[in-house]
């Protein structure tokens, strides 16, 4: 896991879970992904993202709430748990694997800065049935590297990352447009200089 801390993963648990083949991704520093694109993600995903230690109570309480009344199950995992998930295990819900979880995220957290652990989701994180990482959604859907997404795009990414398979970038539904759209005005909120500080 330390080696990861500066040299690319060269697949995932979740990469080699795909029901589709061949899976797509290609790698980009942190450098050459759009400030848009690392801002749409927190907006959307984890706002506390910059200031916790990989856990979200105020969000895993309210998520709890909300499922002991309703059906659909909410969940409150942060960028950091969705990093280690994605990494180092399988799918699906046990509590051995959210035990896993919790302690491949305190790892993280303990050994990666906040800027890599954001780097490594922003690359791994699945966009599209087989389409992984920003790059590969950026040339897929908008025809141009991550460096170059605007506010739109990089919100309509984030829009999907909730449920990629049933969500599209390509051709979005009324309700990812709409969700696009919330998440541009939380980022409009946030400001664009909400992650400089970030370690």
């Amino acid at each position: 896991m330390l080696l990861l801390r500066w040299l690319p993963p060269p697949t995932t648990a979740f990469m080699l879970e795909a029901d589709i083949r061949p899976v797509h991704q290609r790698w980009v520093d942190w450098v050459r992904i759009s400030p848009a694109a690392k801002l749409a993600v927190v907006a959307s995903e984890d706002q506390k993202f910059p200031d916790h230690w990989g856990f979200d109570f105020e969000a895993i309480d309210k998520a709890y709430s909300h499922n002991l009344k309703h059906r659909r199950v909410h969940g409150a995992s942060t960028i950091s748990q969705q990093t280690a998930k994605n990494l180092f295990l399988w799918s699906g819900r046990s509590y051995f694997r959210k035990a896993l979880e919790a302690y491949f995220t305190l790892l993280l957290e303990a050994l990666w800065p906040k800027h890599r652990i954001l780097e490594m989701y922003l690359n791994i994180a699945r966009f599209g049935p087989d389409v992984y990482g920003v790059e590969e959604a950026a040339q897929r859907y908008f025809g141009k590297p991550a460096a170059r997404l605007d506010m739109r795009e990089a919100a309509l990414l984030a829009a999907v990352l909730p449920s990629p398979e049933r969500m599209h970038v390509g051709k979005p539904s009324a309700y990812v447009e709409e969700r696009a759209m919330d998440i541009e005005e939380q980022m409009r909120q946030l400001g664009p200089d909400y992650l400089d500080d970030m370690k």
